[in-house]
């Protein structure tokens, strides 16, 4: 997910997360078995990979688990691995437009899961095309806030490493950078002695669509049903969640 509606739901994801940790595992794992095989099992000269791991790691992905999956993606356990990427669109309830990145090893599976996924939870997929030229590419850099580290802190680690902004997402901050900055950024940060959550390339709404907590309720709900599959890595929409409806949904998940 990205803009607003990250922050407005980080208590929602944590639940389903925690209630969901085998899953969880499977696709961090998968996206480290993908890095190593694109880029080698070296980390120093793979950031996609430091990041899967970083990522994989936070969530507490056992090391071993994490040891396996680099080999095994760069076949240095002599097993092999073939994910491809798909990229569904749809709209969900109210026209919130989606986006919906499959990494699968059977296309016809993750197809039929996310059709039959969205026709059930009020969604409905969209030609190639026609939802996906509401986003653009873009590297996101997640910190979550801590009283130590201000934005001018963000600001000044990154202005000079290609960041194009930062905003403040009420629990969060988000570093918007273009793709190719992303690692420098990142770095920056590290050097600053920042911590972030995640620094990944995203899909970025150009244009947000404010719901009200019925509308954002029912997206929420197409978006857990979306990410029960194990082909589905990563969901973006264009949805903008206020910071009243933020505490709603809060209240309603205590």
């Amino acid at each position: 997910m990205s803009g607003h509606s990250k922050w407005a739901t980080t208590k929602h994801k944590k639940a389903i997360i925690d209630s969901r940790r085998a899953k969880s595992f499977a696709k961090l794992i998968k996206n480290i078995e993908v890095a190593a095989k694109i880029g080698g099992a070296d980390m120093a000269g793979n950031p996609t990979l430091f990041e899967a791991v970083q990522k994989a790691k936070k969530t507490s992905v056992p090391n071993d688990n994490i040891d396996r999956a680099i080999k095994r993606g760069a076949g240095i356990s002599g097993e092999s691995i073939d994910y491809q990427t798909i990229i569904y669109e749809g709209y969900g309830p109210n026209g919130v437009a989606l986006l919906i990145e499959c990494l699968t090893d059977n296309k016809n599976r993750a197809a039929a899961e996310v059709r039959t996924t969205m026709s059930r939870n009020g969604g409905t997929m969209a030609d190639p095309g026609s939802v996906a030229y509401n986003f653009h590419r873009k590297g996101v850099i997640s910190i979550t806030k801590i009283a130590t580290v201000s934005e001018d802190d963000i600001l000044l680690a990154v202005l000079d490493a290609g960041a194009e902004e930062v905003i403040d997402q009420g629990g969060g901050f988000e570093v918007i950078t273009d793709p190719s900055s992303l690692v420098g950024a990142r770095s920056a940060l590290q050097d600053a002695g920042i911590d972030y959550d995640s620094a990944e390339a995203e899909f970025v709404a150009t244009v947000t669509v404010e719901a009200d907590a019925d509308t954002a309720r029912k997206v929420f709900r197409l978006i857990d049903a979306l990410e029960d599959s194990d082909d589905v890595q990563n969901i973006f929409t264009n949805i903008e969640v206020s910071a009243e409806v933020q505490a709603l949904l809060d209240d309603e998940d205590d």
